[in-house]
């Protein structure tokens, strides 16, 4: 029996005693019908209670204000990141390593980090999501190295790649990318003395010139200006991503998320125009 009918047999009954009452001589009505109504209250209270509904309504009743809240901070959280991406820096097909058509209607921007291990396994999701998107999306790969999870490693390889696409063009600083994430362990544990020129060599990377680059520390500022630009932005933590609409509506990304949740986003964005 629903809650409504259950409510419907209560309230008739109660009816029929207070239309049993009414018909009753009586010394004090108003007494009589606040005892009634009383009674009324306290059969539907009992009828409702054996029967489970109340608690049934009010673990309804919370769940809807649980998600009421959840919407709300949802809306907040994406009003704040609309903000915050207003100060990232625009993409630029000089300044930006992009993957994917470069005139692509939707923008993935990501802040990574090479020594992280969610940067890793977010790498191959993006790669993936990119090169299904029928040259919908494009993919802009931006430094964010942790120093106090990755000391001096995580920015040294940062300025690895950015060797990597001064000797060999954005397609190198992406082959550079992709072999880091699949040769290397993350969390600090990369012997980059060695896993560094062995990258660049397997890219066809001119080994002196790439080490004279290292030395040189000439794209550190590059790499300054990224992490700079994402803290403004409100970053916290690797990857650290924002779709972009076409339009400009922003969807916040943050963590390692699924190919499902990525794709999704994407969708989403590639229908506001």
């Amino acid at each position: 029996m629903t809650l409504s009918s259950k409510l419907s047999k209560v309230i008739w009954a109660g009816l029929v005693l207070f239309a049993t009452a009414a018909n009753a001589q009586a010394v004090n009505r108003s007494a009589l019908d606040a005892a009634l109504i009383d009674q009324i209250k306290a059969t539907v209270i009992k009828e409702l209670r054996d029967s489970g509904e109340i608690d049934q309504a009010v673990d309804a009743g919370i769940g809807r204000y649980i998600e009421r809240q959840r919407a709300q901070a949802q809306q907040r959280e994406q009003r704040q990141v609309a903000s915050q991406a207003a100060k990232l820096r625009p993409v630029s097909k000089g300044r930006d390593h992009i993957r994917g058509n470069p005139s692509a209607a939707v923008t993935l921007i990501e802040y990574s980090d090479f020594e992280c291990p969610f940067c890793k396994r977010f790498h191959a999701t993006a790669k993936q999501v990119v090169d299904e998107s029928k040259g919908n999306l494009k993919w802009v790969y931006r430094h964010y190295p942790l120093d106090e999870l990755h000391p001096v490693k995580a920015r040294k390889e940062a300025v690895a790649s950015e060797c990597a696409a001064e000797l060999g063009g954005n397609g190198a600083f992406w082959k550079f990318a992709d072999r880091f994430f699949d040769l290397t362990p993350s969390n600090n544990r990369t012997d980059i003395d060695v896993v560094l020129p062995k990258i660049a060599s397997e890219i066809g990377l001119d080994k002196a010139q790439f080490a004279s680059c290292l030395a040189s520390a000439r794209h550190d500022s590059r790499v300054a200006e990224d992490v700079k630009d994402v803290v403004a932005a409100g970053g916290r933590g690797t990857p650290w991503s924002l779709i972009v609409s076409k339009s400009g509506k922003t969807y916040p990304l943050s963590g390692a998320q699924p190919y499902a949740t990525v794709k999704q986003l994407v969708d989403l964005a590639l229908l506001d125009k």
